[in-house]
């Protein structure tokens, strides 16, 4: 599938070398896009807050070489060379290249370092690839004829295109503070191939909303997100998953607009738990939840209980828990974290986040 709306035709400009550096943040997503078709096109829509602090920063330089023929990388995490990284970049620029035709004109290092640990289940692979995907626009918008004329909202949006073609959950980082990917009735701008900020009115409840993420297992995932999309084909509910989540994005629309916390903890708690049924009951199945992960989820339903707070959780496809609560809460919640539940941490571990405004040129 070629899209002609984000091919570049050609490029009067030549650069030797260059380097352009963007960072971008994680998201969270609140209804959750599990399943896709071919092109990295999701089987339902989703929504998501993007973070703040939970970001990949990525240095790309670039330099002209000979041998056309071939894509040329090297790419360090951390400053350590990171081999097993390049196939899932090679898989991402045969990808793009379409969109990018300069990409076999140039060998590219590729520096970048995440804020939070890689593969723990925060979504690295969003900021990540968004991450790079901006570099990739922003060389492309240098190479352009006329680049200043390329208004910011086209820019995002290619990014976002491209981003997607890396990994799905990638195209909702671009931009801020809400971001739904896939086409819904409701959204008329929505659409399959990139994130769309969120168009319509949001209450003040939501503003600065805060997201801490409880680390209750920093190692990799016991299934890589890819795999685990792949196993809602032909599952016996992905159907009527597919349909719920349509309607919880619907319903999100007038929570959204009349700060209704109940009845947002309630689409989020179900929209996480769904998520790990449709794991827990695809062939082969998987559990990703620890024994730590379920004693955080009943101490928040405990707490919410006892004092009336707005907290919820949810999940990603991971171990790890996200604690959401409004910003009036921020200082007995985070009391609450270190009275109960940094014991369910690994190390004592997490990370004070709060939704933020997109990627960021350096």
């Amino acid at each position: 599938m070629i899209v002609e709306e984000f091919i570049t035709k050609s490029y009067p400009k030549t650069i030797e070398e260059g380097k352009v550096a963007w960072e971008s943040p994680s998201n969270i997503a609140l209804v959750k896009y599990w399943g896709k078709k071919e092109h990295q096109i999701p089987a339902n829509p989703s929504i998501s807050f993007t973070l703040s602090k939970c970001k990949t920063i990525t240095v790309l330089e670039f330099s002209e070489k000979e041998n056309k023929t071939d894509f040329s990388f090297d790419v360090f995490l951390n400053n350590e060379k990171k081999d097993d990284f390049k196939p899932k970049i090679e898989t991402f620029f045969k990808r793009v290249e379409a969109y990018l035709p300069f990409l076999k004109n140039y060998h590219f290092v590729i520096k970048t370092e995440n804020t939070f640990p890689h593969s723990s289940g925060i979504a690295s692979s969003a900021s990540g690839m968004s991450a790079l995907a901006l570099c990739l626009t922003s060389v492309d918008r240098m190479l352009s004829k006329n680049h200043e004329h390329l208004n910011k909202s086209f820019f995002n949006k290619k990014a976002s295109f491209l981003a997607r073609l890396g990994s799905g959950s990638a195209c909702r980082s671009i931009e801020g503070s809400l971001v739904t990917w896939g086409t819904h009735e409701a959204f008329a701008e929505s659409s399959d191939l990139y994130g769309v900020k969120y168009p319509f009115e949001v209450h003040e409840n939501f503003k600065n909303y805060h997201d801490t993420i409880l680390l209750v297992d920093k190692g990799e995932k016991q299934v890589s997100s890819t795999v685990g999309h792949g196993l809602m084909h032909n599952h016996p509910f992905a159907e009527e998953r597919f349909k719920q989540a349509h309607k919880n994005l619907n319903d999100l629309i007038a929570v959204f607009k009349s700060g209704d916390l109940d009845a947002f903890i309630k689409i989020v708690e179900s929209e996480a738990l769904t998520l790990h049924a449709m794991m827990m009951t695809s062939m082969p199945y998987f559990i990703l939840m620890k024994p730590n992960t379920l004693q955080v989820i009943n101490k928040i339903w405990a707490y919410r209980e006892k004092t009336d707070s707005k907290v919820c959780f949810t999940l990603d496809a991971g171990a790890n828990v996200h604690m959401l609560y409004p910003e009036n809460e921020a200082k007995n919640i985070n009391q609450f974290i270190n009275n109960e539940l940094v014991e369910h941490c690994q190390n004592g571990q997490y990370i004070n986040d709060k939704i933020g405004l997109g990627a960021k040129l350096l």
